[in-house]
Order: C-alpha cells, then structure tokens, then sequence
C-alpha cells in the first residue's frame, strides 16, 4: 500500500471516528466499534511510521507490515 492509501484510510477512520464521538451517548455496540477504530487507527499511524523509517534506512517500504492489534495496543504514546 502507497503511502497516499495509508493516509486515505486513516482520513476514513478519523471521520468515522468523529461521528461518532458527535453523537454524544452511544450504545455498547458504537463503543465496541469505537475501539475498533481507535486500534485499527494505531495500526495504520505505525505502518506509516514504519515505512518512513524503512525509507530513512534505505530499505524498501514495501517491507512494512500491519502489526497486529495486541502489539499496537502495547505502545505507550
């Protein structure tokens, strides 16, 4: 994925996640999918992270993977 698709992705996300945080009260089910987006959006900031240090390191930033939700929900920001 292109760096220009990663961003898109995470301009989906950010909207999704700002309709719903509009809302105000939300069922079990938005909170639920809330989170969803909240460690997908960890997932997709680190690939791009990822890449830009494969970049900076001379290596091919296709070699960047999308790290699993339990090794992103473990980053302290």
């Amino acid at each position: 994925m292109e760096d220009s698709g990663i961003f898109k992705h995470i301009e989906k996300l950010v909207a999704e996640e700002e309709d719903l945080y509009a809302k105000g009260d939300l069922t079990d089910a938005e909170i639920k999918h809330l989170h969803k987006i909240k460690t997908e959006l960890d997932q997709y900031w680190d690939l791009f992270r990822q890449r830009r240090a494969f970049r900076n390191a001379g290596i091919d930033p296709e070699n960047a993977e999308l790290r699993s939700e339990k090794t992103v929900k473990n980053y302290k920001q």
